[in-house]
């Protein structure tokens, strides 16, 4: 049993309510973690909800409050954090890069998940400046903008078994979930179920930042008669909306990290048709849970040739190489070898986790 912190952001409740990727995997990675047997504190908003201890320095997420000085509560989380780190064999971040000036110089064993892009330019000199920090990316793609940063392994997500119900795709229409911003391609996905001759339920949020191009680029496309725009949803309309589904479009025009509504689709049995960039060809696996494709004409002809897929294998394959305790068990063997001296039993080492 390792005693084990977990350093959630403080802007969504773990789980969150709506969106929120990176507080949802580690929702599902500290109640794993805790199945395991591990004793496991949650360093969350108080509004989380978790099988782990929870202590919270903010009663709800900064982004459900009227929170004005949003660096002040993540300042004062990252304080307890280190009053409290001699009650932990390790600390696991998942904030980014805030606590890296702090931790850097702590005797404390620590971890940090980059659930983010790093394509960024004001990324380079900060991961050049700290390259003994020992990170964790959620795909090997999501390395290439720092090969300098010090890498310790590769972790994709998990979600856990009974989450989704697999669906047979018994609606007649594909669906779009995520964000409205200019590298998720809302207005691609769009236009490919035009082109098919399908329609398309759309779920996503508009961020403050993409306000503008949503309604500049999105918002008349709404309109459109083969398109139903759903708005944001939650956990509950998600399920249904993907397994009845018969495809997911994942026409992303970016490096993405990881994407979760991936798993979530081959979770229900969905198949995907996506983008070749960032993690996706380390996440889909061409011609059994979805096709990997390059440009409209080929997403065009991939979905007028979803029926190949089998949604049984889908499943078959979300559940060997993407639950929850596939997840927690490859961050369970990091740990060990973070802590040699430690007497934690052997977990053994899925093919998800590479160094």
């Amino acid at each position: 049993m390792l005693r084990i912190a977990q350093i959630a952001p403080l802007i969504e409740s773990v789980p969150p309510k709506f969106y929120g990727g990176t507080e949802r995997v580690v929702a599902y990675l500290t109640d794993a973690l805790v199945k395991l047997g591990n004793d496991v504190t949650l360093f969350a908003s108080g509004d989380s909800v978790t099988k782990a201890k929870l202590i919270s320095v903010s009663p709800t997420s900064l982004r459900l409050s009227n929170c004005v000085d949003q660096m002040a509560g993540n300042i004062l989380q990252l304080q307890e954090v280190m009053d409290r780190s001699n009650e932990f064999d390790l600390l696991h971040f998942h904030t980014d890069y805030l606590h890296f000036p702090v931790t850097r110089y702590c005797t404390k064993k620590t971890l940090t998940t980059l659930h983010g892009r790093l394509d960024i330019p004001e990324l380079k000199p900060l991961y050049q400046k700290f390259n003994d920090v020992p990170v964790i990316s959620i795909s090997n793609a999501q390395r290439k903008p720092l090969p300098m940063a010090n890498w310790v392994a590769t972790v994709y997500h998990g979600l856990p078994l009974d989450l989704y119900k697999p669906g047979n795709g018994e609606g007649d229409y594909v669906v779009f979930l995520g964000r409205f911003s200019p590298e998720k391609r809302a207005d691609r996905a769009i236009e490919i179920a035009r082109r098919a001759g399908m329609k398309i339920k759309i779920a996503a949020k508009v961020d403050k930042a993409d306000e503008h191009y949503f309604d500049k680029e999105i918002r008349h496309l709404l309109d459109e008669p083969h398109v139903e725009y759903l708005s944001e949803i939650g956990e509950k309309e998600k399920g249904p909306l993907l397994a009845n589904a018969k495809a997911l479009l994942f026409p992303i025009d970016w490096p993405e990290p990881f994407g979760m509504v991936l798993i979530e689709a081959m979770a229900c049995g969905t198949p995907i048709i996506a983008y070749a960039h960032g993690s996706v060809p380390e996440v889909i696996e061409h011609g059994k849970t979805g096709f990997i494709v390059n440009n409209m004409d080929k997403a065009v002809e991939a979905l007028r040739n979803i029926h190949l897929i089998s949604r049984e294998e889908c499943r078959a394959i979300f559940e060997k190489r993407f639950s929850d305790i596939v997840m927690a068990q490859n961050y369970m063997r990091l740990y060990e070898r973070t802590l040699p001296k430690q007497s934690a039993r052997a977990i053994h080492l899925t093919p998800a986790f590479r160094k």
